[in-house]
């Protein structure tokens, strides 16, 4: 079983991925919704919650664990790794493809304060981006949006013009999904810039590179059914949404609420 958590439905987005890739698999996810978002949360909250979660998926038989969330891998996953045994997948930065296929040389970010700050993403930042210009944008208020389901709309499109117009100004031609809440604005994003940037959305590398672990950790999904369990620690109404616009044959029983 693979194990999936984010700070809230984002991770949907990444679960998309892994699903489309491995629709026989057995998955459980967790959208800790009650404590999102995490951006503005400090490292040790974050941690917390993350090895809290982890031990609830790993008790739900998870044999590997998804960290589908971009705050929370630049938190937590060191410590996960360190005090688990099974295998983690976090999020990756995906500043090397972007910078691959910019043009013009300059590349849009576009995170929460949380991933701007770890580790993962200045590492990332210091090998890739030597030779581009990186323009860094906190994505205030947008997980929230999507957390609320509006993922459209004028509210959104004004927030969104506020954060990438700048970006494009400046002459980005390629922008870096830093949270896996922003691939639900992508059409938002195509329809406000007339699809003059090329969105980066770091999930299906996420979903390979599990495949891969999976593979050469041996684990073995002889007994899987395809079976999809979607659990919140608050609301459940913009998941379930989220959920059966990629599989609109998921079950209301496949949805839970439940405190962790």
């Amino acid at each position: 079983m693979i194990g999936i958590f984010d700070s809230g439905v984002g991770g949907i987005s990444v679960w998309k991925e892994l699903y489309g890739l491995m629709p026989n698999q057995d998955f459980i996810y967790v959208a800790d919704s009650a404590n999102c978002p995490y951006g503005r949360k400090s490292a040790s909250e974050i941690i917390e919650r993350a090895k809290k979660i982890s031990e609830f998926l790993i008790n739900k038989n998870a044999d590997i664990i998804v960290v589908a969330c971009n705050t929370a891998t630049a938190a937590a996953i060191k410590y996960l790794r360190m005090h688990f045994s099974v295998p983690f997948v976090g999020m990756e930065p995906a500043i090397k493809p972007a910078a691959l296929k910019s043009k013009s040389g300059i590349v849009g970010v576009l995170a929460t304060a949380g991933t701007f700050k770890g580790s993962l993403y200045l590492d990332t930042l210091t090998k890739f981006a030597s030779n581009i210009k990186v323009i860094e944008q906190t994505g205030d208020g947008l997980v929230e949006l999507v957390e609320n389901g509006k993922i459209s709309g004028e509210e959104t499109e004004l927030l969104l013009q506020k954060y990438i117009n700048p970006m494009i100004d400046a002459g980005a031609d390629n922008l870096v999904l830093g949270c896996t809440h922003y691939p639900f604005l992508a059409e938002t994003i195509k329809k406000i810039t007339n699809n003059s940037i090329t969105i980066i959305n770091p999930a299906p590398a996420v979903a390979m590179q599990t495949k891969k672990i999976i593979a050469e950790n041996n684990i073995n999904n002889s007994n899987n059914s395809g079976a999809n369990m979607f659990i919140s620690t608050g609301n459940l109404e913009t998941m379930k949404t989220l959920v059966r616009s990629i599989n609109p044959n998921t079950r209301e029983q496949d949805f839970a609420t439940q405190k962790i």
